[in-house]
């Protein structure tokens, strides 16, 4: 779960190039000014590349924080 988090991290410095605060599991768009719904997609689309899986949209509506969708790639995964 670490490698996913450090992946994660990554992908939150690509896109949100304004945050320059943690990246923990409890980061959400309330942290986030840039965090809009351009940017959530574009999150998703990067988090389904990096880890080669798909997400639903009732998946994606569900998880309210970075932690949460960690949780979602670790069960699409089987890990």
């Amino acid at each position: 779960m670490h490698d996913d988090l450090e992946k994660m991290t990554e992908i939150v410095r690509d896109l949100f190039d304004d945050y320059d605060g943690p990246v923990t599991r409890e980061l959400s768009a309330r942290d986030v000014g840039q965090w809009d719904s351009l940017i959530n997609v574009q999150l998703i689309v990067l988090v389904e590349r990096t880890f080669g899986i798909r997400f639903s949209a009732r998946e994606v509506a569900q998880f309210k924080n970075i932690g949460e969708l960690l949780d979602i790639v670790k069960i699409k995964r089987g890990r």
